[in-house]
């Protein structure tokens, strides 16, 4: 997403999440960008410095009074940082930065910094929710701050809850993402799908057989959901209906719906559209069939269940081609995708033809299926084109920039 290298301090707090600093440190660098690390005195307790040293070969900054900086570390770093991240940002120490304490390595360097800061924060889920815990959010948002997280998850008590860090990859995409925002980006033109509604599906559907079982597959939801913020950042009104996924919630000025069945999301993209919607990319990996019976209450094993059971299932509406049948004119501008595992350029064209779309997303399932990155073929009425390997957000700006080609017709 990026034209150019980024400079990134990462601050590492006092938290048991700390040791996913590592795994964050490294998806940077895989990225291209160059890393520096500062911790606090807790953070260093839960994950040797030495470790940082290791992997970005510099120094990781632990105490503003070691003589062996030259100067003021906390203001070198903030003139040198382009973004700075911190990781896990507990409780403690975003109330500390809120009110502007600069009395450890982190809260020090944030102070310098004139760059783009974002946090991801983790701890006890009661610790999240608390009043005072969320006046210091609203209160660094305020002063310019992003955060990503914390994600529903397993906590280190042993319970589930609001809290959890936010997965390495899913920081590294929030953080680019800021950086895109930013004046040190190399960004798309902020205008070109400005004055659309831009309306994006995401995710797996789950097609319950009882309350605790359903049919579902393997879909992220991390390509629908760089659609939904690099059409953001392109001026869209954008409306992401996302199947259940582990994301952490999209730019707030995203309006996400949430859905769990195809029939849910069918629901959902129907009501958006009575809005209006000028473009629908459906990225959603949508269930082709649901059972026909759902339980009441959960399948208990029978005396023959050695011999197997039946289950019946019936086929779900195929969304895009009713969107496809039902359009007027064209609008709204239908994009689709394909994953398939041969021939991916014939079956695009195929499902382009007969949906009765304007564009078709293909690739492989082993090029991207639930990875970072992505080997993907744009395919038309025209032309197929296939785009060099990028990141999910890389090949968000390309899809749209072929959208933006085809409304400009």
């Amino acid at each position: 997403m990026l034209a150019l290298v980024a400079r990134i301090v990462v601050g590492v707090g006092g938290g048991i999440a700390a040791f996913k600093a590592v795994l964050l440190v490294r998806e940077l660098q895989r990225r291209g960008h160059e890393v520096r690390v500062v911790m606090t005195r807790a953070g260093a307790r839960f994950v040797g410095p030495v470790t940082f040293t290791g992997i970005t070969g510099r120094p990781a900054v632990t105490d503003l009074w070691d003589p062996s900086y030259a100067g003021e570390v906390h203001v070198e770093l903030g003139v040198w940082a382009d973004a700075m991240v911190v990781a896990p940002a507990t409780m403690n120490l975003l109330a500390r930065s809120a009110h502007g304490f600069a009395d450890d390595a982190v809260l020090a360097t944030l102070s310098c910094v004139a760059c783009p800061v974002l946090f991801a924060p983790a701890m006890h889920h009661r610790m999240w929710s608390r009043p005072a815990t969320r006046r210091n959010v609203e209160r660094l948002r305020g002063d310019g701050a992003a955060f990503v997280g914390p994600v529903c998850g397993p906590l280190a008590s042993g319970e589930v809850g609001d809290g959890r860090l936010a997965e390495p990859e899913d920081i590294a995409d929030a953080l680019e993402r800021v950086l895109a925002d930013s004046e040190t980006a190399d960004a798309k033109p902020a205008s070109d799908l400005s004055g659309l509604t831009v309306v994006v599906s995401a995710g797996p559907t789950h097609e319950d057989l009882d309350p605790v079982r359903y049919l579902g597959n393997r879909s992220t939801g991390r390509m629908g959901y760089a659609l939904a913020e690099a059409a953001r950042a392109r001026g869209a009104s954008v409306v992401l209906v996302s199947g259940p996924t582990t994301l952490p919630d999209p730019h707030p000025a995203i309006r996400r719906v949430p859905v769990r069945s195809a029939l849910e999301m069918k629901a959902a993209l129907e009501g958006s559209l009575e809005a209006g919607a000028d473009v629908v990319i459906m990225a959603a990996a949508v269930a082709d069939f649901r059972p026909k019976d759902v339980a009441a209450e959960k399948i208990k094993k029978s005396k023959d269940a050695q011999e197997g059971r039946v289950l019946e299932l019936v086929r779900n509406p195929d969304i895009l081609a009713e969107l496809g049948a039902a359009r007027t004119g064209s609008r709204p501008l239908l994009v689709g995708f394909a994953l398939e595992t041969s021939d991916v350029v014939v079956r695009a064209r195929g499902k382009l033809e007969r949906k009765k779309v304007d564009l078709i997303v293909g690739n492989l399932a082993r090029d991207g299926f639930g990875k970072d990155d992505n080997l993907v073929t744009l395919v038309d009425a025209h032309s197929a084109t296939e785009l060099p390997r990028g990141t999910k957000r890389e090949l968000a700006d390309a899809i749209l920039d072929r959208v933006a080609a085809l409304i400009a017709r």
